[in-house]
């Protein structure tokens, strides 16, 4: 009998099949399916069969769950996926995703998490905020956190440091040894 990743892929299932082991942690025929084909959707069909068969069988299920976690950090923060949505306090939003992904919901990427120019990230309430308070004072509930110290520290080494003239065009020689004439390059 087909494994419900296999089902849901439409690929032969065996009992040597490297989805079955990886589906057992997972709640359900529905949610297995939903979790395979969110997953084969995001890193396709052949790329997924091909990590899980180059772990071993003992690793495969953690394999495929951070797997999953990873397609639904990515689809919901493009740009750091899972591990920017934990290392900027947001993991439940990737939680969130799984479970949504595990009841066949669909995913979109939320304009809430930004990444700031110096690579630190935010997690925006500007927008809720002056929807509940209109034009009134209204309390973001703020948390400081190191980055913004570091943010601002390579803000102000930013400004200290010296402008390059662009007016300038410097010509390098690279000599590569022998008879060959050099060759000059235009840099700028």
């Amino acid at each position: 009998m087909s494994c419900n990743g296999c089902r849901v892929l439409r690929k032969g299932c065996s009992d040597a099949c490297v989805l079955r082991c990886c589906l057992q942690c997972i709640d359900g025929p529905e949610a297995q399916a939903h979790a395979t084909v969110f997953v084969a959707k995001f890193f396709g069909r052949a790329g997924l069969i091909s990590f899980l068969s180059a772990v071993p069988e003992s690793h495969r299920p953690d394999l495929f769950r951070s797997l999953l976690y990873e397609a639904c950090g990515r689809t919901i923060n493009p740009v750091n996926g899972a591990v920017g949505l934990l290392w900027s306090g947001n993991w439940h939003l990737c939680q969130a995703a799984v479970e949504t992904v595990l009841r066949g919901g669909v995913l979109a990427p939320i304009s809430e998490v930004e990444d700031d120019d110096d690579g630190f990230f935010r997690f925006s309430s500007a927008r809720k905020c002056q929807s509940a308070c209109g034009s009134e004072y209204c309390d973001l509930d703020l948390s400081l956190k190191l980055g913004s110290v570091v943010a601002g520290a390579a803000a102000a080494a930013e400004k200290a440091r010296p402008g390059t003239p662009s007016g300038e065009s410097v010509m390098t020689c690279i000599h590569s040894g022998g008879d060959r004439t050099p060759m000059l390059l235009n840099l700028l």
